[in-house]
């Protein structure tokens, strides 16, 4: 019954309790007490008769569990080289010898615990960390500080964005920061983070995460409204260019800021020094320009200076939420990638407008001196090259004659007459002729961007297209969402031509203000076409060029 008594109460004491505990069995059951107890509960006759004597000598109850001394030494005390070992491996450069054993090898606990042990310091993983945290030491990762070559400007330009943010702001005058997200391949591809799922039922994706030939990319370029903590993200599939960058600024504009900001007269916006919206690049001033114009905006673009933009705001208010929005989720497709901006929530207010650009946005297009002198840029009193303002005008008058290849505009449509029936284009003819006048002095105004090493365009090459006809074939695709290999049929050119001049209408059209009513119907063939201008297909006479 005593065993059976102290098996039960003994796991419940600490080591002093058990100890007195023991004693005073050992002291009831009289001669042989301490043998028998000791065997009963399995303890050594020295700890049971200790128990005894300190209950017989009538030592007050104390706070501590042993005496003072008591107890296994540290490691730290009974191997006074440990330390120093341990830190020789930690910090090979500093305190150790540089071609230390774990000087390329991970320094886990149980590495350094293992070469400690071959060393003679035997320890475990355990205490090596406890050793680690004694000295000051904690698990770190790399942290990005290191910016490179630093602007002897650097400090000052971010006091300017600083005060030129403040005055825009005090001014309800709107305030956006943008840049491009990282690209992202869409497929079955692993993605950073981790989501809850059922135990062992883990999403699978592909073993290696370069993307396959041909795979899919996005593109998600942000704008980011400081004021209102809102984000727009137009998630592209084409090129990360200056045109895609200052096409979702105008969905920006239509969509949100002009709602937001109806008195607004001016915009700034924050970029970084590089990429589609660089201080360099010509194509992203041009395309501002056009979107000042239209807009009716003075657009002020503050650059941060080289090597700075992890301090831009859309990095950490937007991009960085976006990224969290979509950890562990695999990409497979734009939807996803629209979806899981869109969702993007913060506590303290943040929320994303997200949407697919299905647009085609060239690389390589170069932007010619003699434009670039036209433009009405401003630039300012402190560093112009990142600080400037483009004004809600047209280009200025040339001053030159600009080179022979950006003058080469065919006299000759060759559109069928037929196809500028007002049927077709929606137009009497008064305002068609009006519209292409206006188109024309638009092309006066704003030459056409030429493409190194691209011997064709819409207005260039043997199968060309007028101006007249560029219009045209952008009318009819808006009106009668016709597709490709018609129009070029009946304008004896090519569907690449056709695309073109498609994308060019549409953008001057924009930029006119000039809305296309929509047809009642979807056409998909030229004599569906020649049925609505009334036109017999007997009656179709061959494309050919009459005076523009």
């Amino acid at each position: 019954m005593l065993g059976e008594v102290l098996a039960r109460l003994l796991p419940q004491l600490d080591e002093r309790q058990r100890r007195l505990t023991l004693g005073a069995a050992a002291r009831v059951l009289g001669y042989g007490g301490v043998r028998r107890v000791a065997r009963l509960t399995g303890v050594a006759e020295s700890t049971v008769a200790r128990g005894a004597r300190e209950l017989e000598s009538g030592i007050e109850p104390a706070e501590r569990v042993r005496a003072r001394g008591g107890g296994r030494k540290p490691l730290r005390d009974s191997d006074p080289g440990l330390v120093a070992a341990l830190l020789a491996l930690v910090e090979p450069d500093e305190r150790g010898d540089p071609q230390s054993p774990l000087r390329w090898t991970v320094k886990s606990t149980r590495n350094l615990a293992a070469e400690l042990t071959r060393q003679g310091h035997r320890v475990g993983p355990d205490t090596v960390a406890a050793l680690l945290k004694v000295e000051g030491f904690s698990l770190q990762g790399t942290s990005r500080t290191t910016e490179g070559a630093r602007h002897p400007d650097r400090d000052a330009q971010f006091g300017y964005i600083n005060k030129q943010v403040k005055e825009f702001t005090e001014a309800g005058q709107p305030v956006i920061s943008v840049d491009t997200k990282k690209k992202e391949a869409l497929g079955a591809y692993a993605v950073a983070g981790r989501e809850w799922h059922r135990s062992g039922e883990p999403v699978r994706v592909r073993a290696h995460d370069f993307p396959e030939k041909g795979a899919q990319k996005a593109v998600p370029y942000g704008i980011y409204d400081l004021a209102a903590d809102t984000g727009w993200v137009s998630v592209g599939c084409d090129g990360d260019t200056a045109a895609f960058a200052v096409a979702t600024l105008r969905r920006w504009w239509e969509g949100e800021g002009r709602h937001r900001y109806p008195d607004a007269t001016r915009l700034l916006i924050t970029a970084d020094a590089g990429g589609a919206n660089g201080y360099r690049v010509r194509a992203w001033k041009k395309e501002l320009a056009d979107f000042a114009l239209a807009s009716g905006l003075k657009v002020t673009v503050c650059h941060f200076p080289p090597g700075t933009s992890k301090w831009n705001k859309i990095e950490h208010r937007l991009f960085s939420q976006i990224s969290t929005n979509w950890r562990g989720r695999p990409l497979t497709s734009h939807e996803v990638v629209v979806s899981c901006i869109g969702a993007t929530r913060t506590r303290t207010g943040l929320s994303v407008h997200a949407e697919f650009d299905p647009g085609v946005y060239p690389t390589g297009i170069t932007v010619p001196d003699h434009v670039m002198d036209r433009l009405p840029l401003d630039t300012h009193n402190w560093h112009g090259t990142w600080n400037y303002t483009l004004r809600p005008e047209t280009l200025a008058p040339e001053l030159a004659t600009p080179p022979a290849e950006f003058g080469r505009f065919p006299a000759g449509d060759k559109a069928p007459p037929w196809l500028h029936h007002p049927s077709l284009t929606g137009m009497e003819s008064a305002a068609w002729s009006d519209l292409q006048q206006r188109y024309r002095r638009y092309l006066a105004d704003f030459p056409p961007i030429m493409i190194p090493g691209k011997k064709t365009g819409p207005g260039t090459g043997s199968r060309y297209l007028s101006a007249s006809d560029r219009l045209l074939v952008g009318v009819l695709k808006a009106r009668w969402k016709i597709h490709n290999p018609p129009l070029a049929a009946l304008l004896g050119t090519s569907q690449a031509l056709i695309t073109d001049a498609v994308r060019e209408a549409n953008r001057i059209l924009d930029v006119l203000g000039h809305t296309i009513p929509r047809g009642a119907i979807t056409v998909t063939t030229a004599d569906q076409l020649a049925a609505i201008a009334g036109h017999t297909p007997d009656q179709q006479q061959p494309a050919r060029n009459r005076s523009n």
